[in-house]
């Protein structure tokens, strides 16, 4: 049972480089790999920077996504917020948010949804459970940060073998979460980073993919789209996985 998925900051919609809102941008770059899942971060909600536009539901609905949850992190003086957002093609059977926020720093969560996979084969589905994630600008915050995920509910209930994706923007600049943090939970992650950030001309790789249980990567990419060093501050990556 193969799908794709999908990780990308969108920067509000706003080009990293000439900071004009297009969402049609961001739009475009997502529609061209028809993902199954869209994991977004920075995603804006009734801002007036990005003309009080619903972004989950804007790029839901041109997308052809019907299923989408979003949660909003931060709260906007102006008005509005913005947070973080997973649009998918199948069902969400459930979904929640999980708050890792460390004292005086700005709001942060992982946004979980459960939702299930229609196969071809003789069994009709599988449910699979994706996390999107934003962590902080500190190495102790995003360290702190994944560590009160790892003790969280619903991951810490779930069987060692559910189908379980991790994926957002880390923010991790020096390439350590995985190996000292995620690793020994059961997660696996690319032997080789790919860099994202800046879009126009990537340095870092600070969007990640994990996966754990019955679950394996098939492919990871970035896009060589021109449009998309234009879309937003980020590149997104790309994944097909298939689950056992």
């Amino acid at each position: 049972m193969r799908f794709r998925l999908l990780t990308y900051n969108v920067h509000k919609c706003i080009g990293g480089m000439d900071r004009r809102y297009r969402p049609e941008r961001v739009h475009e770059v997502i529609a061209h790999f028809a993902p199954d899942f869209a994991l977004l971060q920075e995603v804006d909600s009734g801002a007036r920077r990005s003309a009080r536009d619903l972004q989950a539901e804007l790029l839901g609905e041109r997308l052809g996504m019907q299923y989408r949850t979003f949660f909003p992190n931060v709260q906007l003086a102006s008005g509005g917020a913005y947070g973080n957002a997973i649009l998918s093609r199948y069902p969400i059977t459930d979904t929640r948010n999980i708050d890792v926020s460390q004292p005086l720093r700005k709001h942060r969560s992982v946004l979980h949804a459960r939702c299930r996979l229609h196969g071809q084969t003789a069994r009709p589905w599988r449910a699979v459970h994706i996390f999107n994630l934003h962590l902080g600008l500190s190495g102790y915050e995003r360290k702190s940060q994944l560590r009160h995920f790892l003790k969280s509910l619903p991951l810490v209930g779930l069987d060692p073998r559910a189908p379980v994706v991790l994926a957002g923007d880390f923010n991790d600049l020096w390439g350590t979460l995985g190996r000292k943090l995620l690793e020994p939970a059961g997660f696996r992650g690319l032997k080789r980073p790919i860099r994202t950030f800046p879009a126009y001309a990537p340095l870092r790789a600070l969007d990640s993919i994990y996966v754990r249980g019955d679950i394996e990567f098939v492919r990871v990419f970035r896009p060589a789209l021109p449009i998309s060093k234009r879309a937003s501050d980020h590149l997104p990556l790309i994944a097909d996985l298939e689950i056992d």
